[in-house]
């Protein structure tokens, strides 16, 4: 069976704001300072998957620089450009036809485009091990983070404690998906030991998935359908502007991942960290001596456990304790690091107020 890797590269990143933006998200920089995040995306599959069956699911806003600088293995066929954001639900069943269309019935293993891994030779084999059970099982299956600490900035994974497979790999039937929780429900979540973080990485065949939208979210299949009917002909264009905005938008999570009775998971330890905001910067770049992490032309006194991130120009600081400063030359954001998580609300106040040149 065909193995494709569709990685989901059409968000905005806000959370990442004034660095990420709209036309130039986060998924599109380079952050660790290797190669931008798409393309680490896709070299960590390497051996697991041809890097030439790579799908790519982004806006029409980034099509023209994501194809300039991403990995040359991706043909320019397998790049799918949504004219509106729908969500991941959208994303997904599009990516889902297109391969079936072309390709048959084959294995899918969606990715984010945008996260972090250390071990990347212990990825691999859990994603080999995963490719195993959803070839073998026809079950939606996910990978879970054995969680290091109580975040409230990821969503969990809800796990029965017996597997009800352990050859070659423990498999577990999944209880339930559980939303970004307050710190007290976190440290619960942590000390039962049978949840684990929400990935955001799923594989299935393409048959197994269709089939779930078809039960699941009926009304979003049936609307996406004629763009399968055109996938290749002169008016593929025209037909997906024509109905991706009447599309429903909901997430793969709500719409068909928490309802179906047919989703198990597997856990995964291979340094995995979601770069969704500021502060989660210390999983790439050590602290110094101060608990600083610093990527600027920064000189500072009694400047402790802060983030500076500059453009070139100095940055100075005296007292701050704590702190966001990231400055990109046309907008300076400074926050506490406990508020990391609202920058995309600042976002969206940009948005209200019609200050769209900023994101």
């Amino acid at each position: 069976m065909n193995k494709f890797a569709t990685i989901l590269a059409g968000g905005g990143g806000t959370r990442f704001w004034p660095l990420s933006r709209q036309e130039i998200p986060k998924q599109l920089l380079n952050i660790s300072g290797n190669d931008i995040m798409l393309n680490d995306t896709i070299e960590r599959f390497k051996g697991i998957i041809p890097q030439e069956n790579t799908v790519i699911v982004t806006n029409r806003s980034q099509a023209v620089l994501l194809e300039s600088i991403m990995h040359s293995s991706v043909l320019s066929r397998n790049i799918l450009i949504e004219p509106v954001a729908r969500n991941t639900a959208a994303s997904i069943l599009f990516a889902a036809i297109s391969i079936e269309k072309s390709h048959g019935d084959s294995l899918m293993v969606v990715l984010p485009s945008d996260h972090y891994i250390t071990d990347e030779e212990q990825f691999r084999l859990t994603l080999d091990e995963a490719c195993t059970v959803a070839m073998e099982t026809d079950k939606i299956v996910t990978i879970g983070i054995k969680p290091t600490f109580p975040s409230t900035g990821y969503g969990y994974i809800a796990f029965d404690k017996e597997p009800i497979a352990s050859n070659p790999v423990a498999v577990y039937e999944v209880a339930e998906f559980v939303e970004k929780p307050n710190f007290q429900k976190a440290q619960g979540y942590l000390s039962s030991g049978n949840y684990l973080w929400n990935s955001g990485i799923f594989i299935w065949k393409t048959s197994v998935i269709i089939d779930h939208f078809k039960r699941y979210l009926p009304r979003l299949y049936k609307t996406m359908l004629p763009i399968s009917e055109y996938l290749g002909s002169e008016q593929e264009e025209e037909i997906i502007n024509e109905i991706y905005p009447t599309l429903q938008n909901i997430s793969i999570d709500y719409g068909i991942l928490e309802r179906s009775d047919e989703v198990v998971v597997l856990s995964g330890q291979f340094g995995w960290n979601d770069i969704g905001s500021w502060d989660a910067l210390g999983a790439i770049f050590p602290p110094d001596k101060s608990g600083n992490i610093i990527k600027a032309n920064h000189m500072g006194l009694d400047t402790r456990n802060s983030i500076i991130y500059g453009n070139g120009r100095l940055i100075t600081t005296i007292g701050v304790d704590g702190f966001i400063i990231a400055d990109t030359g046309d907008a300076l954001l400074i926050c506490p690091k406990d508020k990391a998580q609202s920058v995309k609300d600042i976002v969206e106040l940009l948005q209200e107020n019609g200050m769209t040149e900023y994101i």
